[in-house]
């Protein structure tokens, strides 16, 4: 952690929902005069596309079956830990971009499946925002959470990610449900060992439960809307929230423990704002003092 270069990680699994909480965060940035400059974690994988297709096809042919973006191996976690202290130590580091689509090679001047070159940020940031897979990861070789200053999961129940996942890949990516499936069950030992021990890591988790039946994800023909969602919103530590403010702002929410508070789905927008925008000010506010 620094109080001078602030970090905040917004942590959760491909179809989990984070580019949304990235939305609010760009609301809260833009009205609050915050300069933040911003690093996807598909920039720290490993391999481009094509070479990533050839280590599954190698892992596969040895027996490897559970491969995949979710899997340590497969990213530049030294790399990331590196930026998040540099950062944190003088606000500086590089970035570069993974491009998915032709719609971004467009943008960025390159091929679908390839990276961008590195990039140094922009100097003068009043902060660096992290969005991907793995930004709370502590293990043998990293510990991310300890250079993060806020740090939060978006955590969706597994059926709704899958939802997500699917109709995001079909209709943005061009991939089947069939190939979307298959790449769901390869990531699934990962997402155990991987994904899921980072969430114990985070300050703050968003949990999306859809009150729709989502029993068999792979047909479902559309995703549960937020109005067909309950959000539940669990701090690590409970202490300087003030729920009762919360309850009163947030219309149909509860507390459901003492550290959970929840919203329905369609307010989730609105919570975040509220408990995001004075978590903001006062990393700013401590980092103008230092």
């Amino acid at each position: 952690m620094s109080k001078k270069h602030p970090i905040i990680s917004v942590t959760g699994s491909s179809g989990a929902g984070t580019s949304t909480v990235k939305d609010t965060f760009d609301q809260i940035f833009r009205r609050e005069g915050v300069k933040a400059v911003s690093i996807e974690g598909d920039a720290f994988h490993r391999y481009n596309r094509a070479d990533m297709k050839t280590q599954l096809d190698k892992r596969y042919a040895e027996g490897d079956h559970t491969f995949s973006h979710f899997s340590y191996e497969a990213n530049e976690l030294g790399e990331l830990e590196r930026v998040f202290r540099e950062y944190g130590e003088n606000g500086k580091g590089k970035t570069r971009h993974y491009i998915h689509s032709e719609e971004e090679g467009k943008r960025f001047g390159g091929a679908p499946g390839t990276f961008t070159d590195w990039k140094e940020f922009d100097p003068d940031s009043d902060l660096l925002f992290y969005e991907g897979l793995h930004g709370s990861v502590k293990n043998d070789e990293v510990d991310l959470p300890k250079y993060a200053d806020l740090k939060i999961g978006v955590v969706p129940v597994v059926n709704l990610e899958w939802i997500q996942k699917i109709h995001r890949d079909k209709n943005q990516r061009g991939y089947t449900t069939e190939a979307v499936t298959d790449v769901i069950l390869r990531r699934m030992h990962a997402y155990v060992h991987c994904i899921m021990p980072q969430f114990t890591e985070t300050d703050i988790n968003f949990q999306r439960v859809p009150i729709v039946d989502t029993s068999n994800p792979m047909i479902a023909r559309w995703i549960p809307t937020a109005d067909e969602s309950l959000v539940v919103i669990r701090f690590r530590d409970p202490r300087g929230i003030d729920f009762p403010y919360l309850q009163s702002m947030i219309q149909g929410s509860f507390m459901s423990r003492a550290n959970s508070i929840v919203v329905p789905g369609g307010k989730m927008d609105l919570a975040m704002q509220l408990i995001f925008t004075p978590l903001v000010e006062r990393l700013i506010s401590e980092s103008k003092r230092a």
